[in-house]
């Protein structure tokens, strides 16, 4: 194991950050805090709509049917959700461990008239607070990095997965080990924003272990990664500055991760058998 996975994120802390991120949209119309995904090199589609289309990528691999009930495991301020409700005439619900984004979400689903298709709850994703067998499928957007134990997560998802039930998830994983030169950079980013790196090699006994099983496991790093990082650093840190606390020299800087091809991003598929 390396050294990025001695970080251990702790709920209250990780629903601190978001609390903060909260804070800084004051837009009402809600946002994407994930990648994004482009399909060629020379793409010039803006990071909003990358992350629209990977959401979209997402919901096609769970094969959702008009009226399945589906958890969103770390929702955000709830686009991704409304997205799907829309687009697949589907009930969903999501939860966070940030309380902001909750209210924030909550919000949002009444401004775009969607609070009979969603519906958003604080709850730690180690502990689902539904029933054995609630939901038709589960979506996990870049959030299973936000917690203590994987497995655990993949535990309580196929609790309340239905038999036969998908779960489709984004995270972030070692692709090779981080050279020495690129260590720094990994590790401002993992700190600030309270996550670790997975080793591939876990995920598949991870999932049995959990009673899921591997339908697809693909790498979109080239596809996802390095273009976000491209445009987040054109954006300049401006917007992180109220987010972190360190000194300009010690901050996680989008620009630094650009270059890093062994921090990768994974897409997965999974089925509860049926």
């Amino acid at each position: 194991m390396s050294s990025q996975h001695a970080i251990v994120p702790v709920p209250e802390e990780v629903g601190l950050l978001y609390d903060r991120l909260t804070a800084m949209d004051t837009e009402e119309v809600g946002g994407s805090l994930h990648l994004g995904y482009w399909e060629s090199e020379d793409s010039d589609m803006p990071l909003t709509e990358a992350a629209d289309l990977l959401t979209d990528m997402m919901a096609d691999r769970l094969r959702l049917t008009a009226g399945a009930r589906v958890i969103d495991v770390g929702c955000g301020l709830g686009q991704p959700a409304m997205r799907i409700a829309q687009r697949a005439d589907v009930q969903v619900t999501g939860v966070s461990i940030s309380r902001d984004q909750v209210a924030r979400a909550t919000k949002l689903a009444e401004v775009h008239g969607l609070s009979d298709r969603v519906e958003f709850q604080h709850a730690d994703a180690m502990r689902l607070p539904f029933a054995d067998n609630s939901f038709d499928a589960a979506l996990a957007i870049e959030s299973i990095f936000h917690m203590p134990d994987r497995e655990q997560v993949f535990r309580e998802i196929q609790r309340v997965l239905r038999p036969g039930g998908r779960l489709v998830l984004t995270d972030f994983f070692e692709r090779a080990p981080i050279p020495a030169d690129k260590k720094t950079a990994v590790d401002r980013c993992l700190r600030d924003f309270i996550m670790t790196l997975a080793d591939p090699d876990d995920y598949l006994p991870m999932l049995r272990r959990a009673g899921l099983r591997c339908v697809e496991f693909l790498d979109i790093t080239e596809q996802s990664v390095r273009p976000t990082f491209e445009r987040m650093a054109q954006a300049g840190n401006e917007d992180l500055d109220p987010i972190f606390e360190e000194e300009a020299d010690k901050k996680f800087s989008p620009a630094d991760m650009v270059d890093v091809d062994e921090f990768g991003s994974l897409l997965l598929t999974a089925r509860k058998p049926a």
